[in-house]
């Protein structure tokens, strides 16, 4: 797991490959394995393989949804909000687990963020991803997983480059402000 991390980056440019059915199936797997708050399995998932729709989708926010354009699979991560008070964790987990997944399968993926983003000044990301799915109203939209083979494979981020001052040893240190 900690070579994937390593390697681990958002891809934002995708070849006009499509991924495979055996592919697919391990996807669908992972999400189906991901572990929820206390077994609620509250999450759901739509695969979006449809063009068209996709770059429908890729218009549910101003910025940030970019990499849809060239996606070829797009997953929608919802959850029935009345099922568990931590339907945001779950859908979390599940969006991470997928994307380690699709990295060890040699694709790439990038999470586009559409709970708490804005379409437009007048209707949620939330709101338009659920219009153009058909979601019903009680479920909630947290992300989309784009997908694809990669165009170029951008390296992981260097070792040297971690900020080790973030790890916290029993305790959280006092600091001056800046």
């Amino acid at each position: 797991m900690i070579d994937l991390l390593r390697k681990r980056r958002s891809v934002r440019k995708f070849t006009e490959q499509l991924i495979g059915d055996e592919i697919l199936e391990l996807l669908k797997e992972t999400l189906l394995r991901s572990p929820s708050s206390r077994n609620s399995q509250a999450c759901e998932f739509i695969f979006v393989d449809d063009k068209s729709s996709i770059e429908k989708l890729a218009q549910c926010k101003p910025s940030g949804a970019s990499a849809l354009n060239t996606a070829s699979l797009a997953v929608v991560i919802l959850a029935r909000e009345s099922q568990t008070v931590a339907w945001i964790e779950d859908c979390s987990i599940a969006s991470i687990l997928l994307q380690m997944t699709a990295q060890s399968l040699g694709l790439g993926s990038c999470w586009i963020q559409i709970r708490g983003r804005e379409h437009s000044e007048e209707k949620t990301s939330e709101t338009f991803v659920q219009e153009i799915l058909e979601i019903p109203e009680e479920y909630r939209v947290l992300s989309i997983i784009a997908m694809g083979y990669p165009q170029n494979a951008p390296s992981g981020r260097p070792f040297s480059e971690l900020d080790f001052n973030k790890i916290h040893l029993n305790i959280f240190p006092l600091r001056e402000t800046d």
